[in-house]
């Protein structure tokens, strides 16, 4: 289908290109997980932007899009977005502005019916959240019985009408043992991609206790057992809210250099919470504007906190005088849930520049 040219105002180029763009696309969510970013319960899903509303930021996506060389994906996330009534209408209205989409979901709600639907829909990939490989380590994290079996059953729908998949799991103290058999039950479930997310301290996770958590140390020798297990699976392997695994990579060798950066708040990916607020990611609360008041792309071209956060030379403490920091960048949330500035040190690295 030819790309419908939705609006014609000009961008100024910054240089700076959007590669994903994460959009809270309701709060309502049907669990209520220990640590999700969100804050707002349900009763708050009055204010999720309208179905006019999120079109409009589609159209304001697209428009962004055709002053880059490529389109930018938008990830429906949430919340739980199969909550959303309009969901598919407003995939439709993307895909007819040639804009690609992804579904970032907890699966429970996927039957055969549904897994259908989102095949037929074109997302270009779905992804399932799994906090464990086996049901009591997932559900007391997602607080509720049956939420991993409920989660599995969704993927075996997805899997079984030919829908691409991947498995995110958020790594804690909890789980962290049951990496390796998670990268296994991926395999075996069918995925293509496993992605894994540090825990950042926001949102309900700020209720983890630090014995919750991993330690720093843990951080690094996780990242090195996930470079060599990238290196023996044929699932693709990605590390979010991790930006260091971009050094620990490179240390592997040469061989290993790959053109791909860390911290991406702000610099290629942005977040738009369920009522318009634009934040550089989903886990740095720095309210940046709202697209109901001041368009996506005039936001992302000149807002100054964005500016900020792509300059590697205004990096504070010892990011800012690390030889890896245009590929890493340490964590921008992290640091600002740590020390209210964003631009300080990475907290969870314990690498020295020498």
């Amino acid at each position: 289908m030819k790309k419908k040219k939705l609006m014609t105002n000009p961008i100024s180029d910054t240089g700076q290109k959007l590669r994903l763009l994460f959009w809270e696309s309701t709060i309502k969510c049907n669990l209520s997980c220990a640590h999700c970013r969100r804050v707002d319960g349900d009763d708050a899903a009055g204010s999720d932007l309208s179905t006019a509303q999120a079109k409009e930021m589609i159209n304001q996506l697209a428009l962004l899009g055709e002053n880059q060389d490529f389109m930018p994906m938008l990830v429906f996330s949430g919340g739980e977005p199969l909550c959303r009534d309009d969901l598919f209408e407003l995939i439709d209205h993307a895909k007819a502005g040639g804009v690609p989409c992804a579904l970032a979901t907890n699966g429970t709600l996927i039957d055969s019916a549904m897994a259908r639907k989102i095949k037929e829909s074109g997302f270009e990939r779905v992804s399932v959240s799994l906090d464990g490989a086996t049901s009591d380590i997932h559900n007391k994290l997602r607080k509720m019985d049956g939420s991993f079996e409920g989660a599995i059953n969704g993927i075996r729908y997805l899997n079984d009408c030919g829908a691409a998949f991947q498995i995110n799991i958020t790594i804690t103290r909890h789980n962290v043992h049951q990496l390796d058999d998670i990268f296994v039950l991926a395999e075996k479930l069918g995925a293509v991609a496993v992605h894994l997310f540090m825990l950042v301290p926001v949102g309900c996770g700020e209720e983890f206790a630090a014995e919750d958590m991993l330690s720093a140390d843990e951080y690094e020798q996780l990242l090195k057992q996930v470079a060599q297990k990238e290196n023996t699976i044929r699932l693709e392997v990605k590390v979010t809210c991790g930006p260091h695994y971009e050094r620990v990579i490179r240390e592997q060798g040469p061989e290993q250099r790959r053109m791909s950066k860390g911290c991406l708040a702000g610099s290629g990916v942005i977040f738009v919470g369920h009522s318009g607020d634009v934040f550089p990611c989903g886990y740095l609360p720095v309210n940046c504007g709202n697209i109901l008041q001041t368009s996506l792309p005039k936001i992302w071209t000149s807002n100054a906190d964005l500016a900020r956060m792509r300059d590697a030379d205004q990096l504070k403490g010892k990011c800012g005088v690390c030889g890896y920091r245009t590929v890493c960048g340490g964590c921008r949330a992290r640091a600002f849930a740590a020390t209210g500035d964003y631009m300080q040190q990475e907290p969870m690295c314990t690498y020295i520049q020498p």
